[in-house]
């Protein structure tokens, strides 16, 4: 048994049907666990400490991780680092399918034509678009004050970008060609400052919004912000995400366990501190 998850006591049912996988990210690895099974084991882990095709030099800039969001049903995962490092890795073989470095890195999002963004958070302030293929210098810069949060909208074919203390939405300019542009459409302020955390809720308009002191959802379509149900009035979530599926909610405060929403339950570790943790989709 890898070391790191000591016990999982889960409250109520447990999932059934889909996957009810989780990955988490903190600290210098990434690991896969499973809420519907024995959650005291990884099924998966990739750290830059020993991966085999990540430069030596390199590797320092992939500790701190702070995030990890799945693609293609988890088959590729994104990671980035605080220390700037990000990475597309391909889960199957623990491949670096695109490697990059951002300042304080804090989001990533997959964006048309393999273009990936990163939120370069506080000491960066900036959004950063790069090309999958090709170097790993950005094609296109435009600030952001605490840039954290990142949110492809497919339907409204919009890039949410959460900041300090503002959401703001851009469009694709010239995407087309070699000097792609984000082009700022509309900016909501936040109603609480130090935005952290975006997230959709799947299936509906709202998205998933932590602050410093509060949990919003916004909708999309009325561009308002509310209380978030259960969790509206909690302060330091570093993560909320919802299962595509159930509606189970988990949230991570940067600590020692993990806590489930409807039903209740609590993952805890033994020495990890998961930063984020997402369904693995």
């Amino acid at each position: 048994m890898m070391r790191g998850v000591i016990a999982c006591i889960l409250c109520c049912a447990t999932l059934h049907g889909p996957a009810a996988e989780l990955v988490c990210a903190g600290g210098n690895e990434v690991f896969v666990i499973d809420t519907d099974g024995d959650a005291s084991r990884k099924l998966w882990r990739w750290s830059g400490e020993d991966a085999a095709d990540l430069p030596v030099e390199a590797r320092r800039e992939f500790n701190h991780l702070d995030e990890c969001k799945p693609l293609e049903n988890g088959a590729k995962l994104l990671v980035y680092a605080s220390n700037g490092g990000c990475a597309l890795i391909e889960r199957a073989t623990n491949r670096l399918l695109w490697r990059a470095r951002a300042r304080n890195a804090h989001s990533l999002a997959l964006l048309p034509h393999d273009r990936i963004v990163a939120a370069s958070s506080l000491s960066g302030d900036h959004l950063e678009v790069f090309n999958l293929s090709g170097s790993a210098v950005p094609v296109f810069k435009t600030p952001l004050h605490s840039a954290h949060g990142l949110v492809w909208d497919e339907k409204r074919q919009c890039l949410w970008a959460l900041g300090f203390d503002e959401l703001r939405a851009y469009t694709l300019e010239a995407w087309d060609s070699e000097q792609p542009v984000l082009k700022l459409k509309s900016s909501h302020p936040l109603p609480d400052m130090d935005g952290h955390d975006l997230r959709p809720v799947p299936d509906t308009n709202n998205l998933i919004i932590t602050t410093e002191k509060t949990v919003q959802l916004f909708d999309r379509e009325s561009a308002s912000f509310k209380p978030h149900a259960l969790l509206g009035k909690e302060a330091g979530i570093k993560s909320v995400d919802v299962h595509p599926v159930t509606g189970r909610i988990v949230i991570s405060s940067w600590g020692p366990a993990i806590r489930l929403l409807e039903p209740s339950g609590t993952i805890h570790f033994e020495s990890a501190r998961p930063y984020k943790v997402r369904w693995l989709r």
